[in-house]
């Protein structure tokens, strides 16, 4: 077998049809480079996928097992939005549910694109369009989240002014919603006093969260979680990010507790739940 083949050969050697073959590259399956308008196919990865070890996933088995975040972050790399859609697709169709998909595959994923642009590995505009793929990938993945009935509180989640980063803060949002919480979501870049406004007129308000990804921008958060503090008093306000190494650090901020991700931040808050009055409780 050559080292490199076409697909239409993958396909051949797999005996499927061709758009099978395309399929299974869209939906990151089988790995594939696009050279001009044509798919190149490695021969090791026809026989790896031909083996069975990268093949389609029953439904329930392999959910946790494929590379899903591997093919996801290789799919936005390459700027590919509709193939970044079919992983999610596989992933949940393999056995995931929508909070795995954001915790162990978009979140990792994106985590390693933007340890590839720090290092030099991809130009900022890369990074970009990594990003916007991921939050359209969020839009289609966000109603999925929404509980029915009450909610049990609202929180505010947002990033202090200068973070560029919108991402963590949406997959955040989706991530609380998902456990009964009214979510507002300010998104990147938000002002001290925008924040804080927000903040106390928010109803039922149990906690307030800022993301810090960029570690430059450690003092405005700063910055923000004082203003926060004038206009929230002791309701609890939590720091996370990749900027927020430590509980040490969230407290050198003013911050009331450190939610390392998403999964931390639900179990804080049920939590705050548990110990609220049963009247503040049900609103």
């Amino acid at each position: 077998m050559a080292e490199d083949m076409t697909l239409q050969e993958a396909a051949d050697h797999l005996g499927v049809h061709y758009m099978t073959a395309y399929r299974y590259v869209r939906l990151g399956l089988l790995p594939a480079e696009k050279c001009g308008v044509a798919w190149r196919v490695r021969a090791t990865d026809v026989q790896a996928f031909r083996s069975g070890s990268t093949g389609p996933a029953s439904p329930g088995r392999g959910a946790h097992t494929a590379p899903w975040a591997d093919r996801f972050e290789a799919r936005v790399v390459a700027g590919d939005g509709r193939g970044a859609w079919g992983v999610v697709e596989a992933a949940l169709t393999a056995g995931m549910g929508p909070v795995e998909v954001y915790l162990d595959v978009i979140s990792p994923a994106m985590r390693t694109v933007g340890e590839r642009w720090a290092v030099g590995q991809l130009d900022v505009a890369t990074e970009h369009r990594a990003s916007g793929i991921a939050m359209r990938v969020l839009g289609r993945l966000g109603p999925r989240f929404v509980r029915r009935g009450r909610t049990r509180g609202s929180v505010v989640v947002g990033a202090p002014e200068g973070e560029q980063h919108s991402l963590p803060v949406a997959m955040l949002a989706d991530l609380l919603r998902s456990g009964g919480w009214e979510v507002s979501d300010l998104g990147c870049d938000v002002p001290p006093a925008s924040f804080a406004r927000v903040a106390a007129t928010s109803e039922r308000l149990v906690a307030v969260g800022v993301s810090v990804t960029n570690p430059g921008c450690l003092p405005a958060a700063e910055i923000t979680i004082a203003a926060l503090r004038t206009t929230v008093g002791t309701t609890p306000i939590l720091v996370g990010g990749r900027a927020i190494a430590s509980a040490e650090v969230a407290a050198s901020l003013g911050a009331d507790g450190w939610a390392p991700d998403g999964q931390m931040a639900l179990s804080i808050l049920d939590a705050l739940a548990a110990s609220r009055p049963q009247d503040e409780q049900v609103g």
